[in-house]
């Protein structure tokens, strides 16, 4: 299941989603709004996308995972709007009979979105905005 939204993620309604009696691992990933940022402070995130398109690879995410792993469930979900700290802006969930492949098929989509679906984020400082690009963890501001 793949989805992009403006509500709140509740992160334990898609843990139960994925939980099954089949299932010797279940890994869930979330990512969350940090204080933080290229040593600013941040007061919130905006995330935007083209929703159809975005699902659509996220659906293809999605499709690539269950072909390299025998998943019993995958759970991909992005929040878009503007988000405080704190709140959950994405979550990758995956059930398998191993833990092994639970931690891989996770950590395989959320590079995945993180690199392939165009949603745009934007951080809120204190002193000004800035769009990011690229992947998360290297915190690229656009120029």
């Amino acid at each position: 299941m793949v989805s992009i939204t403006t509500d709140p993620i509740d992160v334990a309604s898609i843990y139960q989603a994925v939980q099954s009696v089949h299932a010797g691992g279940i890994v869930l990933f979330a990512g969350t709004v940090r204080n933080r940022s290229q040593g600013r402070r941040v007061n919130a995130l905006e995330y935007s996308a083209y929703i159809p398109m975005a699902e659509k690879l996220m659906a293809a995410i999605e499709e690539q995972m269950r072909a390299q792993w025998p998943l019993h469930h995958v759970v991909l979900v992005h929040r878009v709007g503007m988000l405080a700290l704190g709140e959950v802006a994405i979550v990758t969930a995956v059930a398998a009979a191993h833990r092994k492949e639970a931690f891989e098929a996770c950590r395989f989509g959320i590079d995945r979105i993180k690199a392939e679906v165009p949603i745009w984020k934007k951080e809120h400082f204190e002193d000004g905005q800035e769009w990011v690009v690229g992947r998360d963890d290297a915190d690229t501001p656009m120029t």
